[in-house]
């Protein structure tokens, strides 16, 4: 009888012990999931940064160059058809019966077919939240 109980209290704290060693490993998972997504979101706006200043920095240069008299001149030229006194302006007219070529269209993105323990274990480390780029 004192066996039975013994045993019995010993099972139960094996659960006990298990179900808060659950706990402990998914309450480490979840934020660790969190911080990867934080990683990841932080990385993604520092790239975000660096084009808009490569952007940034194009476009000053292209501002700088609108401040010569050859930029407007050519600009005046492309845009307008505008010619020097003198010169002589051609304009090239498509035949009527041209029809334009329609756009390509936009490929299809297949489904993807990754099996469920695949998404659970990408879940559980981290690999749905990065994209394999470091």
């Amino acid at each position: 009888m004192i066996e039975e109980r013994r045993g019995l209290r010993l099972s139960g704290l094996l659960v006990v012990a298990l179900l808060i060693a659950v706990v402990v490993t998914a309450a480490g998972i979840f934020p660790f999931h969190q911080i990867l997504g934080q990683q990841d979101s932080v990385s993604l706006a520092e790239r975000q940064l660096e084009a808009l200043q490569d952007e940034n920095r194009r476009l000053e240069a292209e501002v700088a160059a609108l401040q010569t008299p050859e930029e407007v001149e050519r600009l005046a030229r492309e845009r307008f058809g505008l010619v020097r006194p003198g010169e002589i302006s051609y304009v090239v007219v498509a035949p009527e019966g041209d029809v334009p070529l329609a756009p390509e269209p936009e490929p299809v993105l297949e489904r993807d077919e990754t099996p469920w323990w695949r998404d659970l274990w990408d879940f559980m480390t981290g690999g749905d939240v990065s994209d394999g780029d470091g």
